[in-house]
């Protein structure tokens, strides 16, 4: 059986969570460090699947922490996905819906660092910013509530590892960091080694502080351009047939699958320089690090997904609502408290915000579609369900999904077409979505339209058909 819909969107809206306090009321409050790659497919890591390299750092998280099998992310592109994170909001409430120009709005749009920041955190974001694909306003990391921020401002910018300039800003005061020697495609400093580097003097600088602290972690890893140093693609140079990918906005190269296959053991290697760090300063065991993707796989800057079959046994990819456009891999990991395991709860990027609030003690009192999975993490107490996960995308036609249990939907063309099919798929028994059953549960694709009008509020830049009824 699955969840009816009782509730309408104005009750739906009123159900925010306002976590109690931590874990026990002496307990240390823990660290937080969120981990976000980037166009990681769900079958990227040797842990999920992946045979054509090692990921044994994050495979280590995996082994001792908590692995997730059905965990997704707040959208299929970039930025409507991180918005979700960080409001704690599905794409049918965020303002911020797709790759464009609409940021995140200070004063209005209420952030998961501003939660914990009230709470006493101190904050930071490293990396590609998760607050707008594109903005020039650069003190937007510190009005939405980090502390501190160092990396790029728009997204585009971000398509790069040799950056002509960075952005730090502590406090409110920006600092804009120029690289002469660098040209995009080339240069001096590679900017996953700028913020490698950024992220331990940050640690280095909180780690005696009577504070807890927050770090988005914001690498860019492994989005095109398909570009790392030298060290990283030769154990794989010879291992692929190679073709040649032509240097137009991304990075041109003859070896884009070994590179590609650098990239991610790259991104392994990071996590781990991370958790030596975190060792050094005696932080690991109150420290707890969520791993997630912000999509699925990409085809892009000349990289073919099913060059290494990255969305595992998932259907499509990044801007599809299949699985393998939203579903991600993740792991939680806080030494001491979560229990070894695989987890097959349904979560989301938007039950972050009220899961590192309870954890911190903190408060809110506005609306969130996140529920905290603190009761999954530490194997304790009733784990809330949602009645469903909702997504929407606003390209190629617009499109719509919903998972329900077991059940998802899908439907496309939802720009021109108000009331469109939906296809249909019983995941538990055709994870790669092949076979649309529609036809055969007209009950179950009912529930799946009303939760699609029940989660999807208009907005004024990404019109749906159903919105001019």
């Amino acid at each position: 059986m699955f969840t009816r819909f009782t509730c309408v969107l104005a009750g739906l809206l009123a159900l925010a969570l306002v976590p109690v306090a931590s874990l026990a009321q002496d307990a240390p409050r823990p660290n937080i460090i969120f981990i976000m790659a980037d166009d990681l497919g769900y079958g990227d890591l040797s842990c999920y699947g992946q045979t054509n390299w090692q990921t044994p750092v994050i495979d280590g998280m995996a082994q001792r922490g908590l692995k997730f099998s059905d965990a997704y992310c707040g959208s299929t592109v970039c930025a409507p996905s991180r918005a979700s994170l960080m409001t704690g909001m599905h794409n049918g409430h965020t303002w911020l819906r797709a790759n464009g120009p609409t940021p995140l709005r200070p004063g209005v749009d209420i952030t998961v660092a501003q939660v914990l920041q009230q709470a006493g955190y101190q904050t930071a974001m490293i990396g590609k910013s998760s607050l707008a694909c594109n903005s020039e306003d650069q003190d937007l990391p510190h009005q939405m509530g980090f502390d501190y921020f160092f990396g790029y401002l728009a997204h585009a910018a971000a398509h790069h590892y040799y950056p002509k300039q960075l952005f730090r800003n502590v406090a409110g005061q920006t600092e804009v960091i120029e690289y002469p020697n660098n040209d995009f495609h080339e240069g001096e400093h590679y900017s996953a080694d700028l913020f490698l580097a950024d992220a331990s003097n940050y640690l280095d600088a909180i780690a005696d502080s009577d504070k807890p602290f927050f770090l988005l972690y914001a690498t860019q890893l492994s989005h095109a351009s398909l570009c790392v140093p030298e060290r990283w693609v030769a154990p794989f140079r010879g291992k692929f047939e190679e073709v040649t990918v032509e240097q137009k906005h991304y990075r041109g190269t003859d070896e884009p699958k070994a590179t590609y296959a650098g990239m991610v053991t790259r991104l392994d290697w990071e996590v781990g320089q991370l958790l030596e760090k975190l060792d050094q300063l005696k932080l690991s065991d109150n420290t707890l690090i969520v791993f997630m993707s912000d999509n699925g796989s990409m085809n892009e800057g000349g990289f073919n997904r099913n060059w290494f079959n990255s969305s595992g046994p998932l259907r499509g990819g990044k801007r599809d609502l299949y699985e393998g456009g939203v579903r991600s891999p993740m792991i939680a990991y806080w030494p001491g408290k979560i229990k070894p395991g695989t987890s097959d709860q349904i979560t989301a990027s938007w039950d972050m915000l009220p899961t590192f609030a309870e954890l911190a003690g903190a408060k809110y009192d506005h609306a969130v579609d996140g529920l905290s999975i603190v009761p999954t993490l530490i194997g304790s107490g009733d784990q809330p369900q949602h009645d469903y996960l909702y997504w929407e995308f606003h390209e190629q036609g617009g499109k719509q999904a919903v998972r329900i249990g077991n059940w998802k939907g899908v439907r496309l063309n939802c720009k021109e077409v108000a009331d469109g099919p939906i296809e249909l798929y019983d995941l538990s028994k055709d994870v790669g979505e092949q076979s649309d059953v529609a036809a055969q549960h007209p009950d179950i694709v009912r529930e799946m339209r009303r939760a699609m009008a029940e989660a999807h509020v208009p907005h004024p830049e990404y019109p749906f058909a159903v919105d001019q009824k």
